[in-house]
């Protein structure tokens, strides 16, 4: 299957003028040394391998800083196929769209050393000719973001025609209205955090200043919200449900606990969830009951008319 996938030339896509020059595309983050023979199928393998290297090369870091740079770098250099389409913003509010031609390569001394070959189109698109779901995925924090489930879009983008007005690619999603409304009501809590009860214990997570905790990957889909307590000790992913929630949600948050606990939480700190939703049900409420570490928050809308006195 050809995949999709949004990738940053550098910080805030600086270099991606001698990326379409020069026919790649690449990312770096201070590994410096040949991947080749390194490049494990499965990505976990490699940051197994590569995540001590990061730490000891950048102590600074933390392992969830050390996990993202890690996993982007395995994607640039294996997850993606030769066929695959990559884009990436100019700068100008438009995307340059390219196709990888070939395998991984190393050029050391030179500016995103790891790169893959790309075959670069003349022709870009405008980001506004995109839904606001895609518009919101390729928004995401981080060198990388897997926008496949937006492709029947993105071809339409490509051959000069834009998408429609709104996409959802949730199957528990019932239209493509109820879709939005989910998304904006985790924008608005994201944008709001500090003025919430959650916001006085937690922060949204954090790299180098970049808030990278908003649709934070994993490998079973990517979180709604990855935040840490203020004294560092816990980890909280946050799962946001438009309308009702029911406890099929309850293994949907606990995957993300365990990808959490598993892979990115260091030896001193706990890992907790909270569902937020409208309401819940009966079956929630009972699987609740004998759930540890998940909490239930409900969402108030508030909506108010005010007659005009002009």
């Amino acid at each position: 299957m050809r995949k999709y996938n949004r990738i940053m030339a550098g910080r805030q896509s600086v270099h991606i003028a001698l990326c379409v020059q020069e026919g790649f595309i690449g990312v770096d983050y201070g590994i410096v040394e040949d991947l080749t023979g390194h490049l494990s199928d499965d990505w976990r393998g490699f940051n197994r391998e590569f995540i001590p290297k990061y730490l000891q090369e950048h102590p600074d870091k933390t392992k969830i800083a050390a996990g993202l740079a890690c996993g982007f770098l395995w994607t640039v250099a294996k997850g993606l196929n030769e066929g695959d389409v990559v884009i990436s913003p100019s700068g100008s509010g438009r995307y340059h769209v390219g196709e990888i031609t070939g395998p991984y390569r190393y050029v050391p001394g030179e500016v995103l050393p790891h790169r893959r070959p790309v075959r670069w189109s003349s022709n870009l698109f405008d980001r506004t000719d995109m839904s606001e779901a895609l518009r919101r995925s390729t928004s995401s924090t981080g060198t990388c973001c897997d926008i496949t489930n937006y492709a029947a879009e993105l071809e339409k983008l490509i051959g000069g025609k834009a998408g429609p007005a709104l996409i959802s690619t949730d199957p528990d999603v019932e239209d493509a209205a109820a879709f939005a409304m989910e998304k904006h009501l985790e924008d608005f809590l994201v944008s709001n955090w500090s003025q919430t009860e959650l916001g006085k214990r937690y922060k949204i997570y954090s790299v180098d200043g970049e808030q990278v905790g908003q649709q934070f990957p994993s490998d079973t889909g990517p979180m709604d919200i990855l935040a840490i307590s203020t004294d560092g000790s816990e980890l909280l992913v946050v799962e946001l449900k438009k309308g009702r929630a029911s406890d099929v949600v309850l293994g949907q948050i606990q995957r993300y606990m365990g990808y959490v606990l598993d892979e990115l939480a260091e030896e001193h700190q706990t890992v907790k969830g909270i569902i937020i939703a409208l309401e819940d049900d009966l079956r929630l409420r009972r699987a609740m009951r004998v759930t540890r570490d998940i909490e239930f928050f409900r969402y108030l809308v508030s909506f108010e008319l005010i007659r005009s006195t002009e």
